[in-house]
């Protein structure tokens, strides 16, 4: 089986689970769609040699960022009696624009020639971890230390949603 092949296999299977996460009405069968996306992004970096995005991609967004999004749903306890139904009009809009976006990304993917044989050899070794450290923690350290204190406030506002409000009477 070639790269190629996998490469479509992989592109499509994406494709799938993300269009079940944004159609499917359970949440719960809806995240665990997503799940599926992200582990098949992950795949897509290991066809790139990044093994190490690849990993990270698993433990941060299939991991941590799904936890929390099922415990947000879970906490919501969403109810079908509540939610309004779409009419006929803008069901059919949105597959109108999903099928036009459709055809524009895959006419783009057509006419795309590829760049593979363009690419110079730099000779420095973008996947060791002693690398990519000091290139994290050099050049981008204002950015990773700013993703760290959003994560921090969207831990502590997770749990300031959680708990229950004990109001004295």
């Amino acid at each position: 089986m070639s790269i190629l092949t996998i490469f479509y296999i992989l592109a499509a299977f994406t494709l799938a689970t993300g269009f079940l996460t944004v159609v499917s009405k359970n949440p719960i069968h809806s995240a665990i769609y997503l799940v599926l996306c992200f582990f098949s992004v992950a795949g897509h970096y290991l066809m790139f040699n990044a093994q190490f995005l690849s990993l990270v991609h698993i433990i941060v967004y299939a991991g941590a960022i799904m936890v929390l999004i099922l415990f947000t749903i879970m906490l919501m306890n969403l109810n079908k009696e509540n939610e309004p139904n779409k009419n006929l009009l803008s069901k059919i809009s949105a597959a109108i624009a999903f099928g036009l976006l459709g055809f524009v990304m895959l006419a783009t993917f057509i006419k795309t020639m590829p760049i593979i044989d363009t690419y110079k050899q730099s000779g420095q070794d973008y996947q060791s971890i002693k690398v990519l450290g000091k290139v994290l923690l050099n050049e981008y350290m204002v950015p990773f230390e700013f993703a760290s204190v959003l994560l921090l406030v969207a831990m502590i506002g997770a749990v300031l949603l959680s708990k229950k409000s004990t109001s004295i009477q």
